[in-house]
Order: C-alpha cells, then sequence, then structure tokens
C-alpha cells in the first residue's frame, strides 16, 4: 500500500468527510418564521412544538427544553431533590458535565467503572458502589450505545432510587426496543454544535412522571409553575430556557434525523464487519439489546500488542496523516485536574469524606480504555459512503503492514 503519510507517502484519502451541520431551505424557513413573527422567546410555539415531538420521537410524556445537556442533567438533579449528602453512580468513561452537573446540587459523584466490551457502565461494578448514601443512578449511553437499563432498573427498584439518564449522545437510542431517556424516571439530551441534532447549544430533559415534569419545569423557568402566574414563584429555581431560534433550527434538524441515523448504523454495521477482519482492532460490541445505536462516535478497541507494540498515540497521529480524523477520547474523568480540586473542597470532605478524594478511585476498564485501547471516530463521517468506509479500513490495514516504520 505504499510508505506512510506521516513518513511521507502519499495519504490514503485526500478529500475531505462529510461536513457538519448539515442543513437546508427547512430551517431557513423556520428561523424566518420567528424573526418575523417578533416573539422570540418567551410567549413563541416553537418551543412548545419542539418539545411535543422530541418527547413523542424518544416515546416520552414530557419534555422541558432547557439551554443545554449539562443544565438537563442539572435540572433533574434537583428535581429528584439530588442534594448535599448525597451520591450519585455514574461512569468516569463519559463528558464532565455528568459530574459537574452533580456537583451543581452539592452531591458526590461516585464512579463505578465500565463494561470492557461496550463502554457502557458494569452492573456488577454499580452494585459494588451502592451505599446507604447513594440516592440516584446516572447510567451514560455513550456514543449513542444504549447502557444496560434492565440491570440499571432492578438495581434501583432493589435499593429505591432514581435513574437519571444521560443520554446526551443518544437521540432516538433503544434499549430492547424501547428508547432511552424516559426508561428512568428522567433522561437529558444535548444538542451541541457536534451532536447528531443541533442548534449549537441546547438541551432537554424527558420523563414519563408528570410530577417530575413539573418540577424540572419549574426549576428551569425561574421557579415558576406550570399555570401558575408570571409572578409566582415557588422555588428556587433558574433560567435556562431554550430560545424559540434554537427550537425553530431543531424542528428542521429533527424532521432528517431518522434517515441520518440509518445511513450512520448502515455504515457504523459496515464498519464493523471490515474492521473485524484486522488484526488489533477490535469494534465495541453491540448486543441483540441494543436494537438501536445513535453513533454519536464509532469506538473501537486497538491492540497494540498486533501492531508490533505501536502505542495508541502513534497509531493516532499515523491515521490522521493518512486523512481519517480520530481521536483517542476522554481522560477519565477520577483523574480530571478539576474533578480531584472540587473534591478537596471543605464541604465535600466535611459530608463525604475520604470518598470525595478521587485520587484513590480505581477503575481498570475504564483507564485501559482511556489510555491504551480506545479510538474514536466522529458521527459526521458515518453520513458518508461506503467507499468512506472502505478509506479508513484501508489506511488501518496500511498502518498495520507498515508499523515498523513507526517504531524506528
Amino acid at each position: 500500500m505504499g510508505r506512510l503519510a506521516i513518513n511521507g507517502g502519499e495519504p490514503s484519502r485526500k478529500k475531505p468527510f462529510p461536513q457538519w451541520p448539515v442543513y437546508d431551505d427547512r430551517e431557513v424557513e423556520l428561523l424566518n418564521e420567528v424573526l418575523s413573527s417578533r416573539v422570540w422567546g418567551i410567549g413563541g410555539k416553537k418551543v412548545r412544538e419542539f418539545e411535543e415531538k422530541f418527547a413523542r420521537y424518544q416515546q416520552a410524556k414530557y419534555g422541558v427544553a432547557v439551554t443545554s445537556g449539562t443544565t438537563g442533567l442539572e435540572v433533574a438533579l434537583r428535581a429528584a431533590d439530588i442534594k448535599a449528602g448525597d451520591e450519585v453512580i455514574m461512569p468516569a468513561y463519559t463528558f464532565i458535565a455528568s459530574a459537574t452537573a452533580t456537583f451543581q446540587v452539592n452531591a458526590l459523584p461516585v464512579f463505578a467503572d465500565i463494561d470492557s466490551e461496550t463502554y457502557t457502565l458494569d452492573p456488577k461494578s454499580v452494585e459494588e458502589a451502592v451505599t446507604e448514601k447513594t440516592k440516584a443512578i446516572m447510567p451514560v449511553h455513550i456514543a449513542g450505545c444504549p447502557a444496560n437499563m434492565d440491570s440499571t432498573m432492578r438495581i434501583a427498584e432493589r435499593n429505591d432510587l432514581i435513574v437519571v439518564e444521560d443520554a446526551c449522545q443518544a437521540w432516538g437510542a433503544e434499549w430492547r426496543g424501547r428508547r432511552v431517556g424516559a426508561i428512568g424516571d428522567m433522561g437529558a439530551f444535548s444538542f451541541q454544535s457536534s451532536k447528531n441534532i443541533t442548534t449549537g447549544e441546547g438541551g432537554i430533559i424527558v420523563t414519563n412522571d408528570r410530577q417530575l415534569y413539573e418540577l424540572c419545569w419549574s426549576y428551569h423557568n425561574c421557579g415558576r409553575i406550570v399555570e401558575g402566574a408570571w409572578y409566582q414563584h415557588e422555588l428556587l429555581g433558574f433560567n435556562y430556557r431554550m430560545t424559540e431560534f434554537q427550537a425553530a433550527v431543531l424542528l428542521a434538524q429533527l424532521q432528517r434525523l431518522d434517515t441520518q441515523t440509518a445511513v450512520r448504523d448502515k455504515n457504523a454495521l459496515y464498519l464493523s464487519r471490515e474492521l473485524s477482519k484486522i488484526g488489533g482492532v477490535e469494534p465495541l460490541r453491540r448486543t441483540e439489546d441494543m436494537t438501536r445505536h445513535a453513533y454519536h462516535l464509532y469506538i473501537f478497541k486497538f491492540r497494540k500488542e498486533e501492531f508490533e507494540g505501536l502505542p495508541r498515540s502513534k497509531f493516532i497521529e499515523a491515521l490522521r496523516a493518512e486523512g481519517i480524523p480520530c481521536s483517542a477520547g476522554y481522560t477519565p474523568l477520577h483523574r480530571q485536574e478539576a474533578m480531584l480540586k472540587l473534591a478537596q473542597d471543605p464541604l465535600f470532605r466535611q459530608l463525604y469524606g475520604n470518598k470525595a478524594d478521587y485520587s484513590k478511585v480505581k477503575l481498570p476498564v475504564t483507564e485501559r480504555a482511556c489510555n491504551d485501547e480506545g479510538v474514536w471516530f466522529y458521527q459526521y463521517m458515518l453520513l458518508g459512503t461506503e467507499e468512506d468506509m472502505d478509506d479508513i479500513v484501508n489506511a488501518i490495514t496500511k498502518i498495520k503492514e507498515n508499523a515498523e516504520e513507526l517504531l524506528k
């Protein structure tokens, strides 16, 4: 296949992958409707329309649109009455928002390990993390892959725990035919720039529980109550409202989400088949229970021992040089400097003692995924063609065949 691009050879791919975000005249038309209405925020119709349509899309009864997935998680935790002294179990293989939303309500993130084949929460590790202070579990549907919700709900029921799903990467994903987000008590989704349905920023909470819906609505809208007076504030809430412009874009984006999801799914399945033929490249497992995967990310495990001992960092550098965008992904949350500093706060030390010291936490599967194994491709790459997927496969094959070059 020739000399590696990182060493001066021709790259495997010279053209770009599909651009993101995707838009057309639908966004323009809906944005102009909001502009000409002169109602750009409170009192408009687009936010409510989007809340209803997205909740229905996720097979939920209620939706509350908010400023981000992060604030969605925070509001959901507040609605669940999670507060100082409480513990929330979650993976450390996730974006920091899962933890910061928990810190915002003065509760403590407690990290459980992930399953080595799916990178979602390992139910056995969750069981081991439950204490008398545990009040909630936050399963993360990482990369759009649904976490094991059967096991999560069983653990929650046995221990009388709230389940807040971090579905910020999982629009339309399904566990055994049920859309994620409202399988638990509540779930939060993100519409940030990189997401599969985007309005730049924004988020939504979904639930099937009327009381939790009203609490979420109140917390996101300055403590007002549903159908209450304008200056009737019964909670200490916040202004986490979505704008009409954001909702207009999302209404247009939602119309093409199923079509795009089908393309991503088809390409991801093809890519998995082809990559599985290359020794040392192992796609994450997709079980029969994962009846729909959103593929915000495509993740595979890199086995350096089958690449002549090539470090993952050098593999990624070489793959990028071949024209294939990729990333090593997350740093484990329990190793993030911000987390280590926050956990040393006197309030948290007083409330949680040594549990607030994340430097002592050991999560071997998470650490291996972050430090040695995991390699990410981005969702927009999966909107390409089968030939685009072949370019990825050919680039990895080329690197493997020339791995010794990179070790000199």
